[in-house]
């Protein structure tokens, strides 16, 4: 049901769009592409018809009625509310140009930027600075690299921006410069080497002459690369077996524990006076327990080296600047500025009411709570959304939530979803199950079925779950309902493939509603016209400050939109609570190294085994130029190197001999594959067990021991476990005992026993019990047993089995490294050769053929059974031959009427091409090795 014609010109975004018509949307961004009839059938059902036979499809025969989201009502006020630290640009509409102001433009000469980066960046849409930028870039010492920085702007602001001219700066000067950008994820990782590969194509680097080069050093120019003066982007992440020098890259991409090993191994081998800068980005994440004190180990060792190495730290959520500053010995600047400003909202009991003011709106939290006349509030409401007729829609958040999507999906914006509820007594698997069958999203879906859509983008639609049916996980039947309405959601339980595919839709306006969880809306750059919260609550616990601003920042489009909007709907129980966090300080940084989780022994460790300190007065004096030296009192600094030191001669991972400290072989392994002391222990004692009696008529012993030990919170089904314990052969059985593993123990938590992990013993024997069960999940995935398969054996996500894979290769890697650095050579063959395995999932045979781009697992194993066994006979093959068997390597799907199986095939026709191109330049690489071998 449509609203009153009215009502409806009063909304927000309606009226918004009415008033400005210079909105750029993407609804009808590209072309609908042409497809030949088909001849075998005289009847053609419409786009929106398929669209349709998707959702019933999915739905197994059930059949809902449909849902009508509630109107939303525009109120009438004359009161005018304080600007918000976000809308600056409303504030001051004439922002300067280029045109006013020569030095906003990237050719101005200060910032001695070439011609061919500037068109590089004006090509991508960059054409301009802000002034904030200018005044940040022209900070004493940034531009020529003497001076390190720390600044702080909004999310959306172009922060990064000014961080990629200082670092691409320090590159392009210096023929041998080195640069690296230290991201917290991985997603972020590739999303930013794309960036900086556009950026940088087509630039040239001056290479010195032989003039410039001492003598000793001249017959290495004859030897360079025919890319040599060209700037190489290269992302490390996860596990390989090659290890980076800096020969591989001039930019490294990199996630914090990889910049860590990198800079470690420089220093290590005395080749870290190549590296010129280090942009650290997330910079507020240096306190964060988990990883984040990884930052404050990396900047603290570029500190104490004595050369000039430019720091670039950024965030926009820095409370205590200064601090940090003092820490880097950094200008600092903080802005405001947002080019797209963002309008904040609290919803609460279906009245909206604007976020600007502080006072006004804990006046109003007080006067709600104490039962007042709504008439004799401080804070009117400036939106009331009407109650719904519908019981799905009693809840009023709910129904608030589904009334501002719709309405932002039926104006052509995209709407950014967080639903973060807490649901009891429920693990993880069932959450995100109760999300996706009987929540929110699945309400969304049904109040935007029947809407009216322009058929380009339901075409692009029905091609979106194309590209999802053609992976080898197959098409997520909740996706295949929702897809076609323009909903979907995007957690950590989906592929990166999945991910992927979803994102871009999304991007691209072909998706107009997203829903995911707190943290990934925190961490994924997807912005939209609206960002509606669902509570502020994760689990029990209401968020941070920090996480509340990173989500609220999601919301505008620089070039789409005009403006951003948060709404943050709350309960009557938590408004209070709600109302102060919204304009909460953000929580002072403060060092990471003195948790409980003893972050100060890695760093000693490290810096020990590096050989950047050597001697009790070294090593104080890197811990002075620690993060801690600022943040606690120095007796206190002082007891924990006393007793971290003390630690790690008892591990026996250091030595002291006359006051000087040398790490040991054990210790010298334990930095070299990256792990935690502690869990540098528990690894050696694991490895000490397997060498006395390694199994080797079977696998489990060595999934086992490249299987992660770190971050093992890992959720157990115990009746799963016990079902796969029943099924082991004598060997794994065999392993299970020599691990100390019992059934009986196993028997006894199936039945709904307690794992007791009260003691140091317990705790090892309960996390040995957890390392063995990812075990079973791994031996599946290196036996060819597809992800999706092995998601519903195990109860866990589709995308939680991926990251396993990928965890493992990262820890494989380090593995391998720990037992090269004992002389633990056989071990180090045996576990490389099931890193292959693991990272082709899939057996020996087929590790040719999981070199091919696309070919892995079960994919790998239908070639070889339809007599493609080599990469020779995939490139001899035509493309076409090579449909049919990608047909056969699909997971079982929902067959569809004949023209969506042709856009099918089409789709596999292309993926296909790239399987070929991929054969042929491995079978060329074979064929020139043979000759050279020859």
């Amino acid at each position: 049901m449509e609203p009153p014609r009215g009502i409806w010109h009063k909304t927000t975004v309606e009226s918004t769009t009415l008033q400005q018509r210079t909105f750029h949307t993407t609804t009808l961004a590209g072309n609908k592409r042409p497809h030949t009839d088909d001849t075998g059938s005289s009847y053609r059902p419409s786009t929106a018809e398929r669209a349709v036979q998707f959702q019933r499809a999915s739905t197994l025969g059930r059949e809902l009625p449909e849902l009508t989201a509630s109107t939303i009502e525009a109120i009438d006020s004359d009161s005018t509310a304080p600007t918000s630290e976000y809308s600056q640009r409303r504030a001051v509409p004439a922002t300067p140009t280029s045109a006013v102001d020569r030095s906003l433009s990237l050719s101005f000469p200060r910032y001695g930027l070439p011609d061919s980066l500037v068109n590089n960046l004006t090509s991508l849409g960059i054409k301009d600075i802000y002034p904030w930028q200018k005044q940040c870039l022209l900070g004493p010492g940034l531009l020529n690299g003497t001076k390190n920085l720390v600044y702080s702007a909004p999310t959306g602001g172009g922060k990064s921006l000014v961080a990629d001219i200082l670092m691409l700066k320090r590159v392009l000067e210096d023929s041998d410069a080195k640069a690296l950008l230290v991201l917290p994820y991985v997603a972020l990782v590739q999303e930013k080497v794309r960036w900086l590969r556009n950026i940088v194509h087509g630039l040239r680097r001056k290479l010195p002459s032989n003039d410039d080069v001492p003598e000793k050093e001249q017959t290495s120019l004859w030897q360079r690369r025919a890319d040599e003066d060209s700037v190489r982007v290269v992302g490390f992440f996860g596990g390989g077996k090659v290890r980076a020098t800096w020969s591989d890259f001039d930019i490294g991409v990199c996630t914090f524990e990889k910049a860590n090993t990198l800079i470690n191994t420089a220093i290590n081998e005395c080749t870290i006076t190549k590296l010129r800068s280090v942009v650290l980005d997330e910079l507020h994440m240096v306190d964060d327990d988990h990883r984040g004190y990884l930052m404050e180990l990396i900047a603290t060792k570029l500190l104490s080296l004595g050369h000039e190495v430019q720091i670039v730290g950024m965030s926009a959520t820095l409370q205590n600047i200064d601090l940090l500053s003092r820490w880097l010995n950094a200008h600092t600047y903080c802005t405001f500025y947002r080019p797209v400003p963002i309008e904040e909202h609290l919803v609460h009991e279906g009245n909206i009411y604007p976020a600007s003011s502080t006072s006004g709106l804990l006046k109003t939290a007080s006067q709600l709570a104490s039962g007042s006349n709504a008439s004799q509030l401080q804070n009117q409401p400036v939106r009331i959304v009407h109650p719904s007729p519908h019981k799905e829609f009693k809840d009023p958040v709910l129904n608030a939530v589904v009334a501002l999507a719709t309405e932002t999906a039926k104006s052509g914006f995209g709407a950014l979803y967080v639903v973060a509820p807490f649901v009891p007594k429920l693990h993880s698997p069932q959450i995100r199950n109760f999300y996706e069958k009987y929540g929110y999203r699945y309400k969304l879906n049904r109040a935007l079925r029947n809407s009216s859509l322009d058929p380009t983008i339901l075409e692009k639609r029905l091609d979106l779950l194309a590209d999802l049916r053609s992976l080898s996980t197959g098409l997520d039947p909740n996706l295949a309902e929702t897809i076609p309405s323009g909903v979907a959601f995007h957690h950590a339980g989906l592929t990166t493939e999945e991910r992927d595919l979803i994102a871009n839709a999304y991007d691209n306006g072909v998706l107009k509603i997203l829903t995911a969880t707190c943290s990934l809306a925190a961490g994924i750059n997807l912005p939209a016209r609206r960002v509606i919260l669902h509570n502020a609550r994760m689990g029990r616990d209401l968020i941070g400050p920090s996480m509340l601003r990173q989500m609220r920042g999601r919301a505008g489009r620089k070039g789409k939109d005009e403006i951003g909007e948060t709404y943050l709907c709350c309960r009557k129980d938590d408004l209070k609570d709600v109302v102060e966090l919204m304009h909460a300080e953000l929580p002072e940084i403060s060092s990471g190294l003195t948790t409980d989780r003893h972050r100060i022994q890695r760093a000693l460790l490290e810096v020990i085994a590096i050989r950047l300190a050597n001697s009790r007065d070294t090593v104080l004096d890197y811990i002075q130029r620690t993060l801690l030296n600022l943040s606690i009192a120095p007796d206190i600094i002082e007891a924990h190197v006393e007793s971290s030191l003390r630690d790690l001669t008892e591990m026996e991972f250091i030595q002291s001999e006359s006051d000087l400290y040398t790490a040991t072989q054990l210790g010298k392994a334990v930095v070299a594959s990256s792990l935690e002391p502690e869990d540098g222990a528990f690894v050696h004692r694991e490895m000490q067990r397997a060498l006395r009696a390694f199994v080797m008529d079977g696998e489990m012993h060595v999934l086992y021991m490249f299987t992660p030990v770190h971050d093992l919170s890992v959720s157990v089904n115990w009746q799963v476990f016990r079902s796969e314990m029943e099924r082991l052969d004598d060997s794994g059985l065999r392993v299970m005992t020599f691990l100390g593993l019992k059934p009986t123990q196993v028997n006894k938590m199936a039945q709904g026993g307690n794992l007791k992990e009260t003691t140091p013993e317990e705790k090892e024997t309960a996390r040995i019990y957890r390392r063995f069960y990812l075990a079973l999940q791994l031996r599946d995935i290196c036996n060819e047993m597809p992800v999706h398969m092995v998601s519903r054996k195990y109860d866990v996500p589709r995308g939680a089995v991926q990251t396993l894979g990928q965890t493992c290769q990262g820890f494989a890697a380090g593995m391998i490294k720990f037992c090269e650095q004992m002389n633990w050579g056989a071990m180090a063959a045996i576990l490389d050769h099931f890193s292959d395995r693991l990272n082709a999932g899939a057996k020996s045979d087929l590790l040719a053929l999981a070199k091919v781009t696309f070919i892995k697992s079960r994919t790998a194993r239908v070639f070889y059974e339809n007599g493609f066994k080599t990469v020779a006979a995939i490139a001899n093959a035509d493309p076409k031959e090579l449909v049919p068997v990608l047909m056969q390597a699909q997971p079982s799907k929902v067959r569809l009427k004949t023209k969506d199986e042709q856009k099918y095939e089409e789709k596999l026709l292309a993926k296909a091409k790239v399987i070929a191109d991929s054969a042929n330049r491995l079978w060329q690489m074979e064929m020139m090795q043979q000759v050279y071998e020859e």
